[in-house]
């Protein structure tokens, strides 16, 4: 009998533990909002950078460190050579300016790119469909690493 016990704790152990990792595993892929943005709701915006680095479909949008959106879309302007990020804000955040620039950032040890906005000044805002015109790419290290080398090379 004490065995059969024993037994059953281990398996529910295990379980608990797989499903410790499941969550993980969600949290971290960006797939465990499941109540969040799901594409329709809210308005669109786009916004055109030359580099978006690692950034990717349902990465965040924030505000000051709150999360107001989510990236919904990434598609390459072979017009004007440059990457258009469409992103879905919530019905609720409808009063940014249409002056709002925005930033590619990266956050916490594995890297997730997001993008921060920052609200200008205007009394104008943006509506469904509006681009963001000021806009900052992503900082790339490897770039960053090669313009250090390069300029201590040509110092020697």
């Amino acid at each position: 009998m004490t065995t059969r016990t024993m037994e059953i704790l281990v398996g529910v152990f295990v379980a608990l533990g797989l499903g410790a990792l499941f969550v993980l595993a969600m949290k971290v892929s960006n797939l465990g909002d499941f109540g969040g943005l799901g594409g329709s709701d809210g308005y669109h915006v786009q916004a055109r950078f030359e580099n978006i680095g690692g950034l990717k479909v349902k990465a965040p949008v924030t505000v000051s460190g709150v999360r107001v959106g989510r990236v919904t879309d990434i598609r390459y302007d072979s017009r004007e050579f440059n990457a258009v990020v469409t992103m879905t804000i919530a019905p609720e955040y409808n009063a940014f300016p249409i002056d709002t620039s925005a930033s590619i950032y990266t956050a916490g040890l594995l890297g997730e790119q997001y993008i921060a906005l920052e609200p200008g000044a205007e009394e104008d805002v943006l509506k469904d469909g509006d681009v963001i015109e000021h806009t900052q790419s992503a900082l790339v290290l490897e770039n960053i690493i090669g313009q250090f080398l390069v300029n201590m090379t040509s110092k020697e």
